[in-house]
């Protein structure tokens, strides 16, 4: 097993497991899960969605989470374990596992951690993402750059220097780096 820095807080309330499913020991029934729930999380895991999810998972490649699992192994165990899975992310069962914390130098000088999902989580995340992106992405502000399809900090930049122009005493940049530390 990998081990996480010292600098990584160690209390992440779940332990690593060596390519598990995620899942929890207990089998939820899926009428306990609502059936928009139900019907959302089918299309998660349709297999067209499941195949391009793969495709992204892959071509990012990415280094191994916690499972110490490459993206290499990932389809041989898909292969295996894909029928568990499922069953676990439709009964609401499906747990992520810990994600692992590295350092990477800053270019300032400095250090930013990272977590790193296992490749089935990333894999798991983006099928969710891929599902879920068409559902929020006409609700967000037209003024909001980061990370969206299609938007760019350079897009940003330009719409601010647009709103000087107009005369526009105030522009807002906002990062929400230290949001998300308590990941690792």
């Amino acid at each position: 097993m990998a081990e996480m820095p010292e600098s990584c807080p160690k209390d992440s309330g779940r332990k690593p497991r060596r390519y598990g499913t995620g899942a929890s020991s207990g089998t939820a029934r899926r009428e306990n899960v609502r059936p928009e729930e139900l019907q959302l999380m089918e299309a998660v895991v349709a297999r067209e969605n499941l195949l391009d999810a793969y495709r992204r998972v892959m071509s990012n490649k990415g280094a191994a989470g916690v499972d110490e699992m490459p993206v290499e192994r990932l389809l041989p165990y898909l292969r295996e374990h894909w029928a568990q899975i499922k069953e676990s992310l439709l009964s609401g069962t499906y747990r992520p596992q810990a994600v692992r914390c590295v350092e990477i130098p800053k270019p300032n000088g400095g250090v930013r951690q990272l977590g790193i999902p296992t490749v089935l989580d990333r894999l798991i995340q983006q099928a969710l993402h891929q599902v879920m992106s068409p559902l929020f992405e006409p609700g967000f502000s037209e003024s909001s750059y980061g990370f969206r399809p299609g938007r760019s900090a350079q897009q940003a930049v330009s719409q601010a220097r647009a709103y000087v122009a107009e005369g526009r005493r105030w522009v807002v940049d906002m990062d929400l780096e230290k949001f998300f530390d308590r990941a690792c």
